[in-house]
């Protein structure tokens, strides 16, 4: 069974995201989103500044087996981009809720996160997919 923290917020399409005490998100993949894709060995991050509608491809993971997406869970700025990634896109299998996070976004609006799955939700799509 993947690790869900209690404290984030999920899409189905397998982004997490951690509020910040400064009002910006944190966000990255889940921890079952990178045991899917197996190895990772690259990973695009948006640029800072960026605007970002919610639903946007906004950065790529690439494993050996498949680059895939990752989309924006709700619309914003990109504030900035997890430089350490490019020579270490590993830490997103060893640290997927920490180390490994993505981007960070000021939203526009701070309460679309509260629409997005709790654990509880996205643990049940996690259940639901492997049926």
């Amino acid at each position: 069974m993947s690790n869900v923290p209690a404290e984030l917020r999920y899409t189905s399409s397998h982004e997490w995201v951690r509020r910040n005490p400064d009002g910006t998100l944190t966000i990255g993949i889940t921890d079952h989103a990178q045991h899917a894709l197996g190895d990772l060995v690259f990973a695009e991050t948006p640029e800072s500044g960026r605007n970002v509608a919610a639903g946007e491809a906004c950065a790529v993971v690439e494993s050996v087996k498949a680059a895939s997406d990752v989309y924006c869970p709700v619309a914003g700025t990109v504030v900035e981009g997890n430089a350490g990634l490019a020579d270490a896109p590993e830490k997103i299998n060893t640290d997927p809720y920490g180390d490994g996070w993505l981007w960070k976004l000021k939203p526009a609006d701070a309460a679309a996160v509260d629409a997005l799955l709790d654990a509880a939700g996205y643990q049940k799509v996690l259940a639901e997919s492997a049926e």
